[in-house]
Formats: C-alpha cells, structure tokens, sequence
C-alpha cells in the first residue's frame, strides 16, 4: 500500500523509460510449460515411489533411476522453454532462447520483423543474419503485437543516426 505523496517525487519519465525497458516475455507458454512441468515432477515423483508395487519381479532401482532421469529431462526442458525472455538496456539487448542465449549490442541490430506467419519477433542483424527473440511470441495475439512494436521501438531509438541511415 502507498502512503500519501510518495510518488510525488518520482519524474514520469523514468516510469515510461522502465516500462520501455521491461524484459520480453511470452505469457501464454510460460503458463502453459510450467505447469507442465509440474504435473510431470509430481507424475514421477509417484511413479518412482509405487513403481516397486507395480512391478515387483523387475530390475525396481534401474528402472526408477531411468524414470527418474527422464521425468527430469522433460522438467528441465520445460523450465527452459518457460524462462525464455529478451533483456534490453541501453546498451543493448540479451536474447534468451529455448537452446542459446545471445547478448548483442544495438549497433548489430537492424531491423525487427514480426508478422507474415512469423511464430515470434525476428531481429535482423547488420551481418545479414537473424535472431529469433522467442519471448515475443504470436501465441499471446494482440500483447505480442504490443511488445513487438516496443522492441521495434527500442531498435529505432538506439540504431539512429545524424542521417537516419
């Protein structure tokens, strides 16, 4: 709770400035992976713990290992694809994919596309390669869009120059 004439001393600008620089991130797949990757962490949890009473004449310590590791795989990949996000500053900007992550500085990026079927925002980068930024994702609709635009924004405010080439 706020207290009476605590934001008085805050300036618009730097609230309109932090919002500019909030970190990218998908909602729709985040929700959806992490809870997936909830009920696969308690799914195994139980499968280890009464797999001895399902199949008793097995190999019950391979095979609970085995479980063990695989359900810990799909944990873990869920969390990746969850945690997914670009981080911008005024220096630039850090993407964090589903594989790598990739800091570049906004001289390197040209332009941003997003749209014509395009399953996340796309950065163009000056040596003629491309970056996919999967914490813009369309599964969100009109807030991608959104964000989409404010990336495209940051982009335009950090690569202008005296001649606007």
């Amino acid at each position: 709770m706020s207290t009476p004439g605590a934001d008085e001393g805050r300036d618009p600008a730097d609230a309109g400035r932090a919002a500019l620089y909030a970190p990218f991130r998908p909602r729709y797949a985040r929700i959806v992976t992490l809870a997936f990757a909830g009920v696969v962490a308690v799914l195994t949890v139980v499968l280890i713990v009464t797999f001895p009473q399902l199949a008793p004449d097995s190999e019950v310590l391979g095979d609970q290992i085995g479980f063990g590791l695989v359900g810990a795989g799909i944990t873990l990949f869920c969390w990746r694809q969850a945690t997914v996000a670009a981080r911008v500053s005024p220096e630039g900007i850090a993407v964090r994919n589903l594989v790598f992550s990739r800091r570049l500085g906004w001289a390197e990026v040209v332009l941003v596309r997003y749209g014509e079927g395009r399953p996340w925002a796309q950065l163009d980068r000056a040596d003629g390669t491309t970056l996919a930024v999967m914490g813009v994702q369309r599964a969100d609709g009109a807030r991608a869009e959104r964000e989409a635009r404010r990336l495209a924004t940051l982009v335009e405010l950090h690569t202008r120059t005296e001649r606007d080439d």
